[in-house]
């Protein structure tokens, strides 16, 4: 999807420069938690340290470099018992439950296990972590205590702790000020000069570069408290604030975030919890950023601006909150490319790929600074815009990003097209960036049936789709801004592009579309995901689409848990792939959203029964990423993938788009209208009740209920002239 994050076996006959950017699978020997703010994240293990213990991508990350990479909390120099640890429920929050082990001294046992009761709490704020750590004394004598913190850091860069290794870094130091506090720095080759400033309150007995120490006596049932800051690129910052100021402040602007999108409850609980994980994660990781609410890709690995996820994202959360597209679309226009760049890959009208801010970008070790390497971005930013609009009805942002529009248009007839056969294809223009260029751009995602990696200018089946939704949506929203000449030269486009569509990619063979042509215009014949997203653009004919939904919906890709990216029938298909055989959750959506488009119910149904249910396995009920292939087995749950991001922006948007897919959720700006199309709720749903879902100045809340495959709709309360319509076709 990002970077070739793919983890499937190759061999040195057909693994290209990217493999560079692999990520490698270790075992982390404690379970990891996520916290996040803005351009902020941190991975901590169970415990609630950093680096104590063997894998994971443990560190206080900002701007994709690692300012923390070891933190660790000790009593009399050995490790604490964990009690629990959990994240609350909103994300803003990690706290740790531990208690003391067996403590000996000259084989004598001094404090026997369980006597003193510690809780870490800790939480980011403004490019800070905060720490709190509460000790208390349930035995019934003093005890005497050492308590201690072990920290470094390493300010490796996000691709460093990937994988990638450099010839040459900069220099690392540490000291102790003269305000008592510890700074941590790096002097980068890129000149820059990045500090971690360590704070503990109230000051310790010993404090050194690598630790703090703490001598303590600790009266029956007394309790003490100590605190942390970690302060990223602190120097001439102000100060951080008080930890429970801070731990306000973190909270109430975790519930602001997305304060005006709606709420979904329903019958089922368990569909309750996971509807309830998604929108915190969501929270989570939308930053703030000059332009708006964007939706950040997922942790450890894309905690940054990359277009084609946080379009997607938008897409699936526009019917329940449109703002997070508005977001989008504005930051991605703002840095689409203005000229050509083979570095970068960029070329003018292209929308952005991927933004990275360390220092291997800076100093182009990595091509990703602001890097251009996606086919698909571009028509998707105008896919984002013309549903928005037909979302919203808000000219004045459209008005505001038609240069934008216009200009991503003309890259897709100009240089996306650059062999002029009315296709757009990629062709990365440096051996640094990627192969492939589509949202499956593992290097081995593109073959032909008989496992030969595709080569050339590649066109991918659903760009082409995309390419025909953005003309027919720009068209309708040009009209509708009385640009009447530039709506008939659109239609006009994308009604040949579906023409030449059906004829260059439909394979009546294998029964679907192929996933692409290369670059002598072969197909490669193999059966994919990539089709149903072709349903979810309206290019496929109505006989075609019933083929693919046949085919999709067939053993060889629907394993139970939900649609395979590859189908077990082909050459590549390995169910522990990255893209040749995996479930990704987004995939599933969008391929729901196609199903709803042409008006399939019950493979909807059987999607997101299939993505619900593997969901109720995952930890804590957060979708990840993606999830092994393998075939459904009754009584075991799916197979996870071992590096997958969780969260991930566009797997926690997953299902809000497959209930917007199986209501058949639509809206009418122009007639104040709601409307649902055929909806249908799946067996394990019997009412949903939607909340503040707005349209315009006007709002409702409303309950559909399921009764014998019907359903009923309700208007619990309504503000403003808004109507609402059930549509069966």
């Amino acid at each position: 999807m990002k970077g070739a994050a793919s983890v499937s076996a190759v061999d040195s006959s057909d693994q290209p420069q990217e493999a560079n950017f692999y990520i490698p699978a270790t075992g982390p020997t404690r379970l990891r938690r996520n916290l996040k703010h803005d351009d902020t994240f941190a991975v901590i293990d169970s415990h609630g340290d950093i680096g104590a213990s063997a894998g994971g991508s443990d560190g206080i990350f900002h701007a994709d470099t690692r300012y923390l990479s070891y933190f660790e909390f000790l009593l009399n120099g050995v490790q604490l018992l964990l009690l629990g640890s959990s994240v609350r429920d909103d994300n803003s929050v990690f706290t740790v439950d531990l208690t003391n082990p067996d403590i000996y001294f000259e084989n004598k046992l001094v404090l026997h296990k369980d006597v003193l009761h510690i809780v870490r709490t800790m939480f980011l704020w403004r490019g800070t972590s905060y720490q709190r750590i509460g000790i208390q004394n349930h035995g019934d004598r003093t005890v005497s205590l050492r308590l201690s913190f072990a920290f470094g850091s390493d300010f490796a860069d996000i691709f460093e702790v990937r994988g990638i290794r450099r010839e040459r870094r900069g220099v690392t130091t540490a000291h102790v000020s003269e305000e008592k506090n510890v700074v941590l720095s790096y002097e980068g080759l890129d000149g820059r000069i990045r500090t971690s400033t360590l704070k503990f309150e109230p000051p310790p007995n010993e404090l050194t570069s690598s630790v703090a120490s703490y001598a303590i006596d600790l009266e029956p049932g007394e309790r003490r408290s100590l605190f942390g800051t970690i302060i990223c690129d602190g120097l001439g910052k102000a100060p951080p604030v008080p930890f429970l100021k801070g731990l306000f402040s973190a909270s109430r602007a975790t519930k602001d975030v997305c304060a005006n999108t709606a709420t979904v409850e329903t019958s089922n609980d368990l569909f309750n919890q996971i509807l309830c994980r998604s929108m915190a994660d969501l929270r989570m990781l939308i930053t703030h950023t000059e332009q708006g609410p964007y939706p950040y890709a997922g942790i450890p690995w894309y905690s940054t601006t990359f277009g084609r996820d946080g379009i997607i994202t938008a897409i699936q959360m526009l019917w329940c909150d449109p703002d997070i597209a508005r977001g989008v679309m504005k930051r991605l226009a703002a840095y689409q490319a203005q000229n050509f760049d083979p570095i970068s890959d960029a070329e003018p009208g292209k929308i952005l790929h991927e933004m990275r801010l360390g220092e291997m970008a800076i100093l182009h070790e990595v091509p990703f600074g602001l890097y251009y390497g996606s086919v698909d971005s571009t028509p998707l930013f105008v896919v984002l815009a013309g549903l928005y609009f037909e979302r919203t009805g808000d000219s004045d942002t459209i008005l505001e990003l038609w240069p934008q529009i216009e200009a991503a248009l003309a890259w897709m007839d100009g240089p996306g097209d650059a062999d002029c056969d009315g296709f757009v294809e990629y062709h990365r223009q440096t051996d640094q960036g990627l192969a492939n260029q589509g949202w499956k751009d593992s290097h081995d995602a593109v073959f032909h049936a008989n496992g030969q990696l595709a080569t050339g200018a590649i066109a991918l089946a659903e760009v082409q789709g995309y390419v025909f939704m953005a003309k027919q949506l720009t068209a309708r929203v040009a009209r509708s801004l009385g640009k009447h000449a530039i709506a008939d030269v659109l239609d006009k486009q994308a009604i040949e592009l579906s023409v030449r569509f059906e004829e260059a990619f439909w394979c009546p063979e294998i029964g679907t579309y192929a996933l692409a042509l290369d670059g002598m215009k072969q197909q490669c014949k193999i059966r994919t995901s990539n089709a149903g997203q072709v349903l979810f653009t309206g290019i496929a004919s109505r006989a075609h689409a019933v083929a693919v939904t046949e085919s999709l919906m067939s053993p060889g890709l629907f394993s139970g848990w939900g649609i395979r990216t590859l189908s077990q029938e082909e050459q590549r298909y390995n169910p522990m792939s990255y893209h040749n055989g995996s479930v990704w959750p987004h995939d599933n959506a969008m391929i729901a959203l196609g199903f709803a488009r042409n008006g399939f119910p019950l493979p909807i149904e059987r999607v997101f029964k299939g993505i619900f249910e593997a969901a109720t396995y995952m930890d804590i009920n957060r979708l990840p990423e993606l999830f092994c292939g393998f075939q459904r087995r009754r009584g075991r749950g799916p197979t996870l993938y071992p590096v997958a991001c969780a969260p991930q922006a566009w797997a926690a948007a997953t299902p809000f788009a497959l209930l917007q897919a199986s209501l058949g959720l639509s809206f009418n700006p122009a007639r104040n209208e709601i409307r649902l199309i055929n909806p249908r709720l799946p067996p394990f749903l019997d009412e949903v009740i939607l909340r503040q879902l707005r349209l315009g100045n006007a709002s409702l809340d409303l309950a559909i209920g399921r009764h014998d495959g019907e359903v009923s709709l309700r208007v619990l309360r309504r503000e403003g002239q808004l109507r609402v319509a059930a549509i069966h076709t």
